[in-house]
């Protein structure tokens, strides 16, 4: 395994993160192919055995048992202070008032709810999964502030926003003296390159770490593309994400399986190298249902493509709609 400084800090993290999304009860929340605790537990043992200490979740996936199901296997599996934690803040956990979004009487009851489900004391980093238009920023900012002051959270991350709203959030933290952001999670994938306009430069110059989630395309990059899987049929996401561009989409997947068949791999194995050789990238944040998927994902630590190979993959991109904000 290879290790990477988190962003600007001193914490070291595995080269790839384990996304847990993908581990949850099926029937809570609106991701029916999530696996229950008894088939997430070995994954997550596996992740741990290969070296990975980078763990992402969320308080809005699978409405929290997510969560629960990560905390009981941690627990477990891996020593806590060897371990980094990272869970979010933004998503519906209950109808009516409240119950939602970033304003700071919601960020302070989503991480102690948080806190609760994971068993522990702090996260490592604690990130705001989307922008909330309807919470002024300064309070945001403020409220993450005081969560990392009250130690339960040792650093605070955002995902999947304009750049502009993102250098807006960072000055009113400089200006104010309070906690800035050490890292972005953002959509970025062989089929989604639209943050190499402006949100990967932003973060190169100020130092932030790269977190891609979806770094496959929602297993796009990993098949051929008239290959179907339970999740393609049930993920209504993944379809809204992908589906104004399907002609060019098709041509960068057929150039995936082009690379890796050269090469003698599986295409997964490309579609993450490519990202990891990303100036700025610290982790994919990658999801693995089967034990083959974290294999994989480690395999591709070794695989350094080539500038030819890179500019072979790049080529058929065309420009996207913004999508996954």
């Amino acid at each position: 395994m290879i290790y990477r400084k988190l962003g600007p800090t001193g914490i070291e993290v595995s080269a790839l993160a384990l996304g847990c999304m993908t581990y949850g009860a099926p029937e809570q929340g609106n991701h029916p192919w999530t696996l229950p605790e008894e088939q997430s537990r070995p994954l997550i043992r596996q992740a741990v055995e290969l070296g990975i200490n980078f763990f992402d979740t969320a308080n809005v996936y699978s409405l929290g048992s997510s969560e629960e199901i990560v905390g009981r296997a941690l627990k477990e599996f891996a020593r806590r202070d060897e371990i980094v934690v990272a869970t979010k803040v933004h998503g519906r956990m209950r109808p009516g008032p409240n119950g939602a979004g970033l304003s700071r009487k919601a960020i302070f009851t989503e991480i102690d709810n948080s806190l609760r489900r994971l068993g522990m004391d702090h996260v490592d980093l604690y990130q705001i999964h989307r922008w909330d238009p309807s919470t002024p920023i300064e309070e945001t900012m403020e409220a993450l502030h005081d969560v990392v002051k009250a130690g339960k959270a040792v650093h605070i991350g955002a995902s999947s926003m304009f750049a502009w709203q993102f250098a807006k959030a960072q000055h009113v933290a400089e200006r104010h003296g309070w906690t800035q952001f050490v890292t972005m999670q953002n959509h970025l994938n062989l089929l989604y390159r639209e943050e190499e306009r402006e949100m990967l430069p932003l973060c190169a110059d100020q130092g932030v770490g790269i977190l891609p989630w979806s770094p496959l395309a929602r297993g796009r990059l990993t098949r051929a593309w008239s290959e179907e899987t339970e999740r393609t049929r049930t993920d209504a996401f993944g379809r809204k994400l992908y589906s104004q561009t399907m002609d060019a989409d098709r041509a960068v997947v057929e150039r995936v399986g082009e690379v890796a068949a050269a090469r003698g791999v599986p295409r997964a194995q490309v579609a993450l190298a490519w990202l990891l050789q990303k100036p700025g990238v610290t982790a994919p944040i990658i999801g693995a249902s089967k034990p083959g998927h974290l294999e994989d994902a480690v395999a591709a630590l070794c695989l350094t493509l080539t500038a030819e190979e890179m500019a072979r993959l790049e080529e058929p991109y065309v420009p996207h709609p913004v999508a996954g904000f």
